[in-house]
Order: structure tokens, then sequence, then C-alpha cells
């Protein structure tokens, strides 16, 4: 009889309702105050006291807590922004306009799902299948009559503008969607002329148009609430009260035009090109860009106001070979409100020598405590030396060109000031590599030759008077990597005794020894996922694991019996875990229920509820998306929603979660981009570790970091190449990755399903094994995404792509250890490439390259939670290297 982990009750449990506090506490946090004329706080000390609010905004009662897809979780309830004001104790006097908004949005799912219906049969696929690259857009908002104002009985509006998106497909520089629709925006110069104060949420999980917010006269505030989780409706209620104050900065550019991204023009299909993406703007992203071009964004990369006020003053710098440190004093000025502020350090780098370099790069931050008015504290963040390298391409190396280092201090990219020089007299080699990532195709990138960089009033006194600090090259110390040549085949010593996982646990057999006596096929079913049936949909997301549903797959459990080999469950992220909230199963344990939907659709036909059948909850907590956890600049801050994610795998006995997601935000139009952090990839980097030493905290699970590498677009994600050069790829889409690996040893890494530079990324053994293993020393499993290597033919239908599907053996050959969810063609080409390489061609494998991968998977078993007294799975590793640190002193 099958066991399963969830609870019997439907009652809210006492670890719900502290999970959903501690997201209420830390989601207002993270949010961004982006305008604000003193409209905000409502009900501030002294001022207003305020109980009527006029509601409007397609997000008010429909709130977007997070993503659709993969990412959206599936909690017990979402508290909507009208809800969270309600509980706040406001009275909302625009319940007939919200009334004829339901029945608009009701209108327009009705005629969404007969659409995707339609599509589904048309193409022979499972209609949520269809909701993946045809989202649901919301609908046109109703127009905002003067009987609406007159009735409010208020002279206070809120109008919530949302958006949702999620994987399988791109945003579009559309109205309703990147851009402001005529109807939001007739509404917003309505209400600015009809009520004394207007304030605008942004209930999104990205960047949107904003420039027409601050055109628009009357518009009072502002606030980037973001998508907070499902008890957002209260957070943000938090936040425009002052029970919460917002201390969130932006980890993006948000430009006055979508033009204004560099790579706008070319961006999955803008240009009618899904197939091939060219990253010619190279380096250059975000505000690399923007403050490199002096091109002036709508807000700037760190940017966000708070209640109150703060002067910063940077009391000492200083350096050596190992690294830079910078003492700044941080003071609360105001005087009615408390608050936090980010210490933001960028260096610009010598742009004389043989590369080019961005204005200014991040390279060091810290957050300070709650000050209260007329507190000050003292930040020392410090940096690597080595971390403001740039890659030479050249010299197949990061180097540190001889010359001057402008160390700027501030509270944005473009607020900033120059606190030190410090000035090197030779070029350093830092690391020594090998380059492993040519395209064929060469690329014309962006070069800043000649371009007017953004500057300040004052700069050029400042850089004369910096303090100088001199380093010499010659006392950098150079890491030249060695990389492997080929796996070794591991051989059976001839021992009687066969051995079982509980052998190798206790030290009694070695993992080698262990795999050594492992058949051919016995290896290949461990590097496959635990589903062996056709190409249906009873093994895509949400439908894969045996014991959790919900979950995302399991591990293979055939060796259970004979080699006491258990299997991982994997569930979803990264806005905490996606599960089943409801199942029911027969009395003997066969499922019944699965009640898993996307948008609204079901995954899959249940059997018919039987009269003994059983029910079961899993209620997982919907945490902040990536986006605006890292707006939060605070890495203990995500520290603790990691542990929240953990300690909800521990009750759910998930070992694997399939998050965090760490792609770089290269346009504002992927669909994805909320699920990552950041457009700056020590951001991206930094927030993933923290989320990873979160989860890892409790025995024996981790994280999947993901998508590995250059998932930048969802639109034909399957068959997508993207073109990027060596330097731009190491120093801006792998760095994230790089610094999450080196500081925080994640369990996993999963490999994405577009081709970089001509090859899949779950194929490529440079990223793989050459970069991630031998570069980074990276000591979990590689994994694919799901249905990487299998026949996605049932998810589209027969349609024709430039690029096939990535190969089944090639996963073994290039490193990726673990195929998913797997079928039993993997398990089959497998062991026909290793069994008749003759047969194979470029497929084929030793029966070393296929042990190393089923070795790395048992390695990570062996550690895990799937047996007792396992420890926390960073612990093994002891103390990891560092790429940034923030000591706060005490309060004064």
């Amino acid at each position: 009889m099958a066991e399963y982990f969830a609870s019997r009750s439907p009652e809210i449990s006492r670890r719900e309702k502290a999970h959903m506090e501690a997201v209420r506490a830390l989601a207002g946090e993270c949010m961004v105050l982006l305008e604000n004329n003193g409209a905000l706080p409502l009900g501030a000390p002294g001022g207003e006291d305020i109980h009527k609010l006029a509601l409007y905004g397609n997000g008010a009662r429909h709130t977007v807590k997070g993503g659709t897809g993969s990412g959206d979780v599936n909690s017990r309830m979402v508290v909507t922004i009208e809800e969270g004001l309600k509980n706040a104790g406001f009275t909302i006097t625009t319940e007939r306009w919200l009334d004829n908004y339901d029945s608009c949005y009701a209108d327009a799912q009705k005629a969404y799902l007969e659409q995707v219906m339609e599509i589904a049969e048309e193409k022979k696929v499972p209609p949520f299948l269809v909701t993946f690259e045809m989202p649901f857009r919301e609908p046109q908002i109703p127009a905002v009559t003067p009987e609406d104002v007159n009735s409010s009985d208020t002279d206070t509006a809120i109008y919530v503008i949302a958006r949702n998106s999620g994987e399988g497909a791109d945003r579009k520089e559309a109205e309703g969607d990147y851009l402001l629709s005529a109807s939001e925006l007739a509404a917003l110069a309505a209400l600015g002329q009809a009520y004394k104060k207007c304030i605008v949420v942004l209930n999104v999980g990205g960047v949107v148009d904003a420039a027409p917010l601050k055109e628009i006269p009357g518009i009072s505030a502002v606030l980037l609430a973001g998508q907070s989780g499902n008890i957002g409706g209260d957070a943000v209620a938090d936040a425009l009260t002052g029970k919460t104050i917002p201390s969130g900065k932006l980890t993006d550019t948000w430009a006055a035009k979508y033009g204004d991204y560099p790579s706008s023009a070319g961006f999955s299909g803008n240009d009618g090109d899904v197939d091939d993406e060219y990253y010619t703007e190279g380096i250059y992203v975000g505000y690399r860009y923007f403050d490199t071009f002096g091109v002036k964004p709508l807000y700037c990369f760190g940017y966000g106001l708070s209640y109150t006020q703060f002067s910063m003053e940077t009391l000492d710098v200083a350096a050596d070979a190992r690294s830079v440190r910078a003492q700044v004093k941080v003071t609360n000025t105001g005087s009615r409100f408390a608050g936090r502020e980010v210490v933001q350090i960028y260096v610009s780098a010598p742009a004389g020598g043989g590369l080019e370099k961005p204005l200014q790069e991040l390279r060091g931050f810290g957050k300070t405590s709650l000050l209260e008015p007329g507190e000050s504290q003292l930040l020392t963040i410090s940096f690597p030396t080595a971390s403001m390298a740039s890659y030479s391409e050249a010299r197949a190396a990061w180097v540190l060109e001889a010359g001057t280092y402008y160390i700027r201090v501030g509270n944005s990219s473009r607020n900033t000031h120059i606190a030190a020089a410090v000035c090197l007299d030779e070029d350093a080699v830092t690391v020594q590599l090998k380059n492993l990532f040519r395209d064929e195709e060469p690329l014309q990138e962006l070069s800043a030759k000649g371009a007017a960089a953004w500057t300040y009033d004052g700069e050029a006194q400042e850089k004369e008077a910096a303090p100088k600090i001199y380093l010499h090259g010659a006392d950098i110390e150079t890491e030249t990597v060695t990389y492997r040549e080929s796996e070794p085949v591991w051989r059976d010593k001839g021992t009687v005794t066969a051995w079982t996982m509980d052998d190798v646990r206790s030290g009694k057999a070695s993992l080698e020894e262990f795999t050594a006596q492992l058949t051919v096929r016995e290896l290949a079913e461990i590097c496959v996922g635990s589903a062996r049936g056709g190409q249906g949909t009873d093994t895509v997301i949400g439908s894969a694991s045996a014991l959790v549903p919900g979950a995302a797959g399991d591990t293979t459990s055939l060796l259970l019996e004979d080699r006491n080999v258990k299997n991982m469950i994997l569930a979803d992220g990264p806005a905490g875990l996606r599960l089943n909230p409801h199942f029911a199963t027969t009395a003997d344990g066969r499922l019944l229920v699965s009640g898993d939907t996307i948008s609204g659709i079901p995954m899959g036909e249940d059997p018919e509820r039987t009269a003994d059948a059983v029910d079961y909850y899993q209620y997982c907590t919907a945490i902040p998306v990536a986006t605006l956890l890292a707006q939060s600049w605070d890495m203990e801050l995500i520290e603790k929603a990691g542990r929240i994610v953990g300690r909800e795998m521990e009750e759910f006995h998930v070992t694997l979660w399939l998050a965090p997601g760490m792609n770089i935000h290269r346009n504002p139009l992927c669909g994805r981009n909320f699920e990552y952090y950041s457009e700056d990839p020590l951001v991206t980097g930094m927030c993933a570790a923290a989320d990873t030493k979160g989860v890892q905290s409790r025995p024996g699970i981790g994280t999947t970091i993901k998508h590995f590498a250059a998932n930048s677009q969802e639109d034909n994600r399957m068959f997508s190449n993207a073109h990027i050069s060596e330097r731009a790829l190491r120093e801006i889409y792998l760095k994230g990755f790089e610094i999450t690996v080196k500081t925080s040893q994640p369990m996993s890494i999963m490999s994405s399903y577009n081709l970089l530079n001509g090859t899949h990324t779950a194929n490529h053994y440079d990223l793989l094994t050459s970069a991630a293993r031998d570069e980074w020393g990276f000591a979990g499993l590689v994994m694919t995404d799901w249905f990487t290597s299998q026949d996605p033919s049932f998810m589209f239908g027969a349609a024709v792509h430039k690029y096939p599907i990535s190969s089944s053996p090639l996963c073994i050959k290039a490193g990726n250890d673990l195929q998913m969810p797997g079928c039993q063609k993997n398990v089959d080409d497998i062991v026909e490439a290793v069994e008749h390489p003759e047969k194979a061609g470029e497929e084929a494998l030793t029966l070393g390259e296929l042990q190393a991968c089923a070795a790395r998977i048992l390695n990570v078993i062996a550690r895990s939670s799937c047996y007792e007294g396992s420890a926390p799975y960073g612990e093994q590793f002891g103390e990891l290297p560092w790429i940034g640190r923030c000591e706060r002193g005490e309060k004064f």
C-alpha cells in the first residue's frame, strides 16, 4: 500500500499560520516606493484619518499572487488587495465598479477557455498546454464614471494595475501587457482629477511602461507591490499604511520607453525570428548599457524611495591584493518615520587597456537595520579584489587590467559618489581558464567606443580628490584550473557481497565499489526519472510523482528492494512548493483525484471517486516571487524565505526543490522574469545563494538552481538558439550561477531548454562539466528540464522546428546526470549507446561516463533526507568561498 505524506485534516495548521505571518512581514520590505508626494502612508501620524477608500483597477479583486505555469503555487487562499485593505479597517466605497469589472472578467475568461479548447482540439494536444503558449490576458476595464466618483464618498483613490505572465510565452509590447491600456490611462486621468489623493499600486511581476504615471496630473504616489504571495493583499495594506515600511530598491532598470533596451529590436519574436537569438549587446545589459551610453532611464537600477530620508557618509575605503572594504555611515535624517537604507558600491574599471568596460558595475552592497529618526549605523561592506576583473577571450582568463579602479558609494546606480581610487600598476591574471563557448556565427557586438557616458556635476573633481590606494599586480594570486580529460571506468573487484546504499552510508563500501557492481541497465535506470510510460500528459508538471501528488517527479525506485536505493521527490518552485492542495485515494492507496489545474484547466482526467475514498491535503505557502524578494537587497530576509520553503519540504517529504530560478533579466518581455531576480549577476548570485542556504539549512534537502543557462526567451523555448560571446556569457549570464555554486553548493543544477551557440545546454559538456564542475567546483547532480530529451510532439503537435531536440545519450556524455521526468526510450537509448557504441556514432558512450552520472546521483541520494539522520547538505563542504559581505555595526 502506498504511503502518502500529506495531512488528512483540511483545517489550517499552525505551520500555515506561522508561515503566512512571516511572509506578510517580509513582503512589505521588498516593495519599492517609486513616487510619493506625501500621500503615503495612509493615516500617517499627525495626518488625515482616512476610513474610506475608492478602489479601482484589474488587480483590486483579481490580485496576482505570482506568475503562471510551474511557478504557480497552489495555496489555500489568496488575500486580494481589496480584502487586505478591508482587513486593515478601511471601507471600500466602489463596490459597484468592482462588481462591473468582475462581470467583464468572467466573460473574458469564459471566451478564453472556449478558445483554448478549440486550439487544443485542432492541434491534438492537451488543453492546459495551450495556456502555456497563449496565456490569459485581463479584459479592458470599465470606465470610471462621475457616478462612481460621487458615490465613493472619499477623497482618496487607489488604482491597482495587475499583470501576469508565465512559462511558454513571452510578453508583448502591447496594451494591457507591457503598455498600459487606453482604458487604464483614461481611468487614471479621471481619478487624478477627481480625487485629492490618487495612489497607484503595481501588482506586476516585471517591468511595465510606467512613463505615463509621471505625466498624468494628480497621481500622488506609486507603489511597486510586485507579486507577494498568497497573503499579498495584507502585505500591500501594511505597506500603504506604514505598518511595514517599504525599503525595496529596483533590481532592474525601468526604461523611459521599451525601445531604449538594447535587446528590444531583436528580442524573441520582435524581429520575426524565434529560432536564433543574437545577444549583440554583449556585456551591456541593464544599467551597464544605460549608464555607459548615457541613456536616461525612467527609474534607475537600485532606485527606491522611503517614508523617511537618509544621509550617507563614506568614512573609509581600504584595499589589498585580497579584498576591498568600505565603511559607510548611514543616518535616518527624517523626523517622523523609521526606515532602512541600502548602500550600493559600484566600481568603474579602467577602459584604456585591451578590454572595453561598462561605466560601472555593482561589486558590493548591504542594508541597514531599521533606523529610527536620528539614528545612525555603520556598515562595513567588503568584496574580493579579484571580483573587479574582466574576462579576456584573447587570454582565456579573468584579468585585472592596469589602471585606476574608482570606488563609487551610493544608494542607486545614478546616485553615487567616488570614495576612493584603487591604482593597479600592472595587469594581473586572477584565474587562468580556457575558452569554452565558441560560436560558429561570430557576433557583431555593441561597442562603447565614442559613447557619451552618464556623468554628474562634480564627478571630475571627485576623481581628482579621491584618496588613492596603490596595489601591485604581482601580489595578486593567479588560480589555474585543471580540466578533467575523461571519466574512468570502475570495475567490480569480484566481491561476493552485493553492496547496498546502507553499506555506502556506513562506510563499509565506497561509492566507487557500489557503482562498479551495477549493470549498464541499472545505471541507466538511475539516470532517468521514474516515469516509464509513453509521452503522455501523465508525466507533465504536477503529475509525475507517485507519493506526493503535484510534485514534478521522482527518481527511480527500481533499486530499492535489492540495493536500498531510495527515490528522491522533486517539486516545482520558485515562489514556494507547487503541490496539489487536495487529492483523494482509495482505501488501499490508489490515487483517485489529483486536483491539479493550470489556468483553471485540469491537467488530466481523474478516476471516479469511490465510496471508500480517503482525502489528503497539502497546503503550501506562496512566498513573494523572486524579483520581489531580490528588491529587498536583504540576504537574511531571502534566507528566511528559503527556510519557509525548506520547512514545508520536510513536512511533505520533498527532497529537491526545482528552484531558485536565476536567469538574467536581459529584456523585460521575458515571460518568466518574475521567477528570476535581476538584470545584475551579483544580485542574482547572492540572492540564489541566500535562498539555497535557507532551504539547505534543513537536513538532507536541497535546491536546484535553474535554468542553466541563457534561458532569456520563452517563445519557442525548447528550440531557440542563443548566440552569445564568451565574455558576455561569463560576465553576465554565467556569473550568477558561478557565485551561487561557489558560495552555497546547491544540491542540483537544472539545464535549460535552449541551445547555446549551436549546442543544446542539456548536451553541452563544457557548460555542465568544464565550467560548473572543473572551474567552479560544483559537487551535486545536474538534471534536465522536463521532456528535454523526449519527443515533444504531444505538447506542440506536429510542428516543424529548425533545431532538433536534445539527445538522451549526449546528456550522459555532457555530464547531465538525471533526465526528467523520464521514459523507457531514454533508458533504452542510453543502454544501446554503451553496449553498441559502433552503432551510436557521436552518441556513443563509455561505461565510465554512465557510471560517473549515476554515481553523482547516488552520492546526492546518500546524503539526502531519503535516509534518517542526514545532516544539512551544505555542512559537508565546510567554509565556502565568499563574494561579498556586509557587517552591521551597532545603531547609535
